[in-house]
């Protein structure tokens, strides 16, 4: 009688684990490109306020006909704030905060809010980074740091591609823009909210 009492609650610990381990679970997201799909994973604990963020702006779909508009190599592919024609899609929400002291780092493969000279100036954009950027990291460059929210697990060979794809100077102001656009077609959430 006791070994099957024990059995049992053996047995509802290790459901009750695996069921908190699975609500546990960051979110995951697709997002859809013109080069090909990349999978990437949010990192709720430690960037709460920019995954809470960039998931509100996929949930609205704003993110649907933005662009990859610059593109550096050996740096970084940054998006989702214009348009083809280079122009700003309309609907940001407010800035957020600048979460760049959360202990991620600008690793190559991360994904981080951009954001002006502003330290709380992030809104829709956001970059990937293509190598290890420690310069990003906090306290640089400014004393504050590019926040990073998440990492590519899946795909990060087209991400690579965009590196790769020809580009040129459009104006002052945009330098780096791949001459066909790379567009991103959607972003899902594959789990989580």
């Amino acid at each position: 009688m006791f070994r099957r009492l024990l059995y049992a609650t053996l047995v509802l610990l290790a459901l009750g684990c695996t069921v908190a381990t699975a609500a546990e679970k960051n979110p995951v997201v697709l997002m859809e490109t013109s080069m090909g799909n990349v999978k990437i994973e949010l990192f709720a604990k430690e960037a709460p306020i920019s995954v809470k963020n960039f998931l509100s702006y996929v949930h609205n779909g704003f993110y649907k006909g933005t662009i990859f508009h610059r593109v550096i190599p050996g740096f970084m592919a940054q998006g989702g704030g214009l348009t083809a024609e280079l122009q700003p899609k309309p609907g940001n929400l407010p800035s957020i905060k600048n979460e760049a002291d959360n202990g991620l780092k600008n690793d190559r493969g991360t994904i981080a809010m951009a954001r002006t000279g502003a330290p709380d100036s992030a809104t829709s954009q956001f970059f990937i980074n293509v190598v290890n950027n420690d310069r990003l990291n906090r306290p640089s460059p400014d004393g504050y740091g590019y926040a990073v929210f998440g990492k590519v697990v899946e795909g990060m060979d087209v991400v690579d591609k965009m590196m790769a794809a020809p580009q040129s100077r459009k104006n002052a102001v945009f330098q780096n823009v791949p001459n066909t656009p790379i567009v991103i077609k959607d972003v899902k959430v594959l789990n989580g909210k």
